[in-house]
């Protein structure tokens, strides 16, 4: 387990010998984190001549080599019905209130895609995120009898959980799910009961599947659950395009946004910045502390992602709101603007958001949590707070923006990616497992 490096003689020799057919399954292209990590890896796969297509429900992109099983406007239909059957009887009937509307997924309906030709033309099916309607529990169970090897990577702990996305505090898919803390009225014998043993019966036979996680933590946290601790399981961090997220002008980029050179600028973004496991609570603390503890007029913050309610007044510095980015090349302007990206999520595995800064030569402050550590070490390219800790969170950004050696910084940042995330790096290592699945054949 963890993230091995791999040579560059070994990336191109995976590459001339790798003919395997591999299909990637989400349920969309683009519009979240698992989205975006799944569209990365088809991209760095394809360019090291893996014959990769990506099967979705939704697609979103132009991109060439993604297949949407929605070909009719009946096939749209379905799959409205099949996600409002998904996630309305959950909602009204047993979530425990609104704050866990969609952080629980019965994948009690979806649609069967046994029969679609980049599932039947495949070697290796790799499933990713595959819930809100478009695969159900009997669904994968169609995928596993069809005898293929599958590559599983889990974005989340959906896959070894009665139901959730993120456990908490909970430990109970250790043994078996039930008394769920998201339900409005648990019990031994409830939904995430119901769910849990539906996967029990689905990984029965120990099928041929071979799990990856997207972080160390989740790797250790599915070999601890009774669902999938006998199985093999394999750490590879998501990939990305180290030469398109890479550092810009700082200068011309705060000009576009009317932000001064001497301003102190500190970004925070989410794809939704309400978001419960984002953590925007922590950061309003964080500020205020800053402020109080560490008092500067240079200090500005600047605010990307969805924002419906979110009154920016409550924060003690001046914003800049930036609201949705969809185009890449405004996303990687943003990042190289910014002198520390904070990401206080309380429960995340491998953030993008925290890559992407990274990559574009942008320390980050974040909660010691989940995946995180895989991505910043404490003080060299960021800042690792003490989880949940408004004072430590506050100190890490001081630090960053005040302290520290921002070039050292800068160039810590980028440096990690390119050692441990590259597109050439992370494809070698799928290309490793899907080899090392068909020899078991």
């Amino acid at each position: 387990m963890g993230f091995k490096p791999i040579a560059i003689t070994e990336i191109y020799t995976n590459r001339y010998t790798c003919l395997v057919k591999v299909t990637l399954i989400n349920t969309s292209d683009t519009g979240g984190g698992a989205p975006v990590a799944c569209t990365r890896l088809l991209k760095a796969l394809e360019a090291q001549s893996v014959d990769v297509k990506m099967l979705v429900q939704h697609k979103k992109t132009a991109e060439p080599r993604v297949v949407s099983v929605i070909k009719t406007w009946f096939d749209k239909q379905k799959a409205q019905i099949n996600l409002l059957r998904e996630r309305l009887p959950f909602i009204f009937f047993y979530a425990r209130d609104k704050s866990v509307r969609f952080a629980f997924s019965m994948a009690n309906t979806g649609s069967s895609i046994i029969n679609e030709p980049a599932i039947a033309d495949a070697d290796v099916l790799h499933l990713h995120w595959t819930n809100f309607g478009f695969l159900s529990i009997d669904n994968l169970k169609e995928l596993v009898q069809s005898g293929k090897p599958i590559i599983w990577t889990l974005h989340d702990m959906w896959s070894f959980t009665g139901g959730c996305h993120y456990a908490g505090i909970c430990d109970h898919f250790k043994n078996q799910c039930g008394d769920c803390y998201f339900l409005r009225n648990p019990h031994p014998d409830d939904l995430s009961h119901q769910v849990w043993k539906e996967k029990l019966a689905l990984f029965a036979d120990k099928p041929n599947i071979t799990f990856v996680t997207c972080s160390n933590w989740l790797a250790g946290e599915a070999q601890k659950s009774a669902l999938l601790k006998d199985f093999r399981i394999e750490a590879i961090p998501n990939p990305i395009d180290a030469t398109i997220y890479l550092p810009q002008d700082k200068s011309a980029a705060r000009q576009k946004h009317g932000i001064g050179a001497d301003v102190k600028l500190i970004l925070f973004g989410a794809a939704n910045i309400m978001d419960r496991r984002k953590g925007l609570t922590y950061l309003i603390e964080a500020l205020a502390i800053l402020k109080n503890d560490y008092p500067s007029d240079t200090v500005e913050i600047a605010i990307f992602g969805k924002n419906k309610h979110f009154d920016v007044a409550l924060l003690p510095f001046p914003v800049h709101q930036l609201g949705l980015i969809t185009s890449q090349t405004d996303l990687v302007e943003t990042y190289s603007m910014a002198d520390v990206t904070v990401s206080p999520s309380v429960e995340d595995n491998l953030p993008n958001i925290i890559m992407e800064s990274l990559a574009c030569g942008t320390p980050v402050v974040a909660f010691d949590t989940g995946g995180i550590p895989d991505m910043i070490d404490h003080q060299q390219n960021g800042y690792l707070a003490q989880f949940k800790s408004d004072d430590d969170l506050a100190k890490g950004i001081h630090h960053v923006l005040f302290l520290a050696n921002a070039d050292e910084m800068a160039t810590a940042a980028r440096n990690k990616v390119l050692d441990n995330f590259s597109n050439e790096k992370v494809a070698a290592q799928y290309i490793n497992v899907y080899k090392s699945v068909l020899k078991g054949i």
